[in-house]
Order: C-alpha cells, then sequence, then structure tokens
C-alpha cells in the first residue's frame, strides 16, 4: 500500500461524484452514501433533505468524506478528506445547487458517458418530502492510499 500524492487525491475527488460522509450524532459514528461534487477550489458541495444526518451536523460541524475507486483487492484507491459541514442559505445556496448540479453532470457524462439531464437522475434526494439543505464541506485535512496491482507468488 502506498500513499496518494495530493494531486492524486484531488484527481480522486474529480474524477467521481459518490463517496460517504462520516458524521457524529448521539455520540456515535455514522457513515453514509452521498452524491458529491468537488468545486475544485478547496469544498465539497452536497445537498439534503432536513433529517438525522442535518442535524448531526449542525450540531457537531467535523466531518470527513472517503471516496473509494476499487477494481479489485488488489487494485484500488482511496481518499479521505477531513472538514467542516457549512450550510448554505439565500441566493448563495441557489448558487451552489446549481454548480453542485452541473458538475455532477459532467463527471457522469465523462466518467459513464451519459448525459443526465435532470438532478433526480443521479440523486434520490430530490423525491423526498423535506426541506432541501444546500451545504460544503470546507475541507481542512486530506490523505489518500492505493494498492497497486502486484505480482504474486504462487506458494
Amino acid at each position: 500500500m502506498e500513499n496518494l500524492e495530493n494531486k492524486e487525491n484531488l484527481s480522486l475527488l474529480n474524477e467521481n461524484y459518490i463517496g460517504h460522509i462520516a458524521f457524529i450524532a448521539d455520540n456515535k459514528p455514522f457513515t453514509i452514501p452521498i452524491t458529491y461534487y468537488y468545486n475544485q477550489k478547496d469544498s465539497i458541495l452536497a445537498y439534503a433533505s432536513e433529517g438525522h444526518k442535518i442535524e448531526a451536523m449542525r450540531k457537531n460541524p467535523n466531518v470527513s468524506l472517503q471516496v473509494n475507486e476499487i477494481i479489485d483487492v488488489d487494485q484500488w484507491r482511496s481518499v479521505l478528506v477531513h472538514g467542516t459541514f457549512e450550510e448554505m442559505h439565500g441566493p448563495e445556496a441557489k448558487f451552489i445547487l446549481h454548480e453542485f448540479a452541473e458538475g455532477v453532470k459532467r463527471v457522469i457524462s465523462k466518467k459513464e458517458n451519459r448525459k443526465p439531464q435532470f438532478i433526480s437522475e443521479f440523486t434520490s434526494d430530490v423525491y423526498s418530502t423535506g426541506v432541501t439543505v444546500v451545504y460544503r464541506i470546507k475541507i481542512s485535512q486530506m490523505t489518500g492510499k492505493k494498492m497497486a496491482e502486484e505480482k504474486n507468488l504462487v506458494l
């Protein structure tokens, strides 16, 4: 196993749109998948319906996001981002939601060779009945690991 260089960490974030966010609620860790967009600055952009995750992040804004690409047990790479949850409001929230949607569509188009037209094609939060909360994770630290395929000896 090797450490990823910073440019590899950024590349992994740029080339994907699904990760696992970790947060603390009731003194217990939780990890759940989210759709995200890395804005190539210093933030992860996302949105969610009002609920357990948002309430927990409001109380304790320290979160992490893990993004993986796994081919098999001998070929994978992973980045772990630590940061701070920041809830967006008003015009800024609308701008960030637009940036999120357009960014994820570009990643999907490049990665999966398909062109989604609507946000509902790549995230399920649009179907919830709750209030939509737009947020970003302000990145404070990033680390990554990879496993490169090696020739295995038969014993």
